[in-house]
């Protein structure tokens, strides 16, 4: 064990962390806060994907959803903070704070450039808006159990970017680091809104109803607003009547690659009433922050040159 927590950065340890189950050794990962710019080029953010429209507007439509989806993640963890008693604890809710307000903040500069291109991104930002502010005026810990639930699935889908380089080889580079990026926080911090969860509510039979409840809601209304935004964003991209186009994301969701086809059994995992986010160990995949850290420098050096 000692030779396994030394060949660990400083900020992926194993800890001892009691949860209402019990005192048990479990994976514990410090997010780091990263404040990158990407300098996303708005005349590609129609095709920056070299697999087509198709695939481009499936990753550009979930961008929609993340902006006011973070700013409400960070709000239901914020209702609890004075209630979590585990210091270590506390100072990675501040690290998620963090990384998810970057997250907010790149993903608007993203969601402007599609806004630019003609894209109706404005009205689904607002319908995602209006249903998030009816959710805060419900219990508090219905809030962060939701939290919990989306931050599972946000978790297992940017799993998918990091175990495959394939899903981005070929495209833009400032479109693959930014979902790149975003896929390594939401692995760093997927625990985070979890531990927070279970230090305040337990495990016990209601806790773990009300996050299964908020697990089933939030992914059927999610995916019920995914998909009719998502064939609204190829539309006016002029691929709605491409048969071709759809059979690749298709193939693309479903197939090989099979986004949402490999995340099944993670997806379900969550039913568990043993679940933990890190019983899917995933960390190594961490260890690709430090280049994507000085890839994105580059972009930004890039810039600084040509507004010299």
């Amino acid at each position: 064990m000692a030779q396994l927590i030394m060949q660990l950065p400083q900020h992926m340890i194993l800890s001892t962390r009691h949860h209402a189950k019990g005192c048990s050794m479990t994976i514990q990962i410090d997010p780091v806060r990263r404040n990158l710019k990407f300098h996303l080029p708005a005349d590609k953010v129609t095709n920056w994907n070299p697999a087509g429209v198709h695939v481009t507007q499936f990753y550009n439509t979930l961008s929609i959803f993340f902006p006011a989806g973070e700013r409400f993640f960070i709000q239901s963890v914020r209702n609890y903070r004075d209630k979590i008693s585990d210091p270590h604890l506390k100072k990675q809710i501040s690290a998620f704070i963090g990384q998810e307000g970057f997250h907010t903040r790149e993903h608007e500069d993203y969601n402007e450039a599609l806004v630019e291109a003609g894209l109706p991104v404005k009205g689904m930002d607002n319908l995602v808006v209006r249903l998030l502010n009816r959710v805060q005026k419900r219990p508090k810990a219905l809030q962060l159990a939701t939290t919990v639930a989306l931050e599972h699935l946000t978790a297992i889908l940017g799993d998918t970017v990091l175990c495959d380089p394939d899903l981005l080889k070929g495209c833009d580079p400032h479109f693959a680091a930014i979902w790149k990026w975003h896929a390594i926080e939401e692995t760093e911090h997927k625990a985070v809104c979890f531990d927070a969860y279970e230090e305040v509510f337990g495990s016990g039979l209601k806790a773990y109803s009300m996050r299964v409840f908020a697990f089933i809601v939030a992914n059927f209304i999610f995916f019920s607003l995914f998909y009719p935004f998502y064939a609204r964003m190829v539309q006016k991209s002029g691929g709605l009547f491409n048969i071709r186009g759809w059979l690749t994301s298709l193939n693309f969701q479903f197939g090989k690659p099979g986004v949402l086809r490999r995340i099944i059994p993670a997806w379900f995992d969550f039913f568990r009433p043993s679940f933990h986010p890190w019983m899917h160990d995933n960390r190594q995949y961490l260890a690709q922050a430090e280049a994507l850290v000085e890839e994105v420098a580059g972009f930004q050096n890039e810039q600084a040159g040509q507004a010299a």
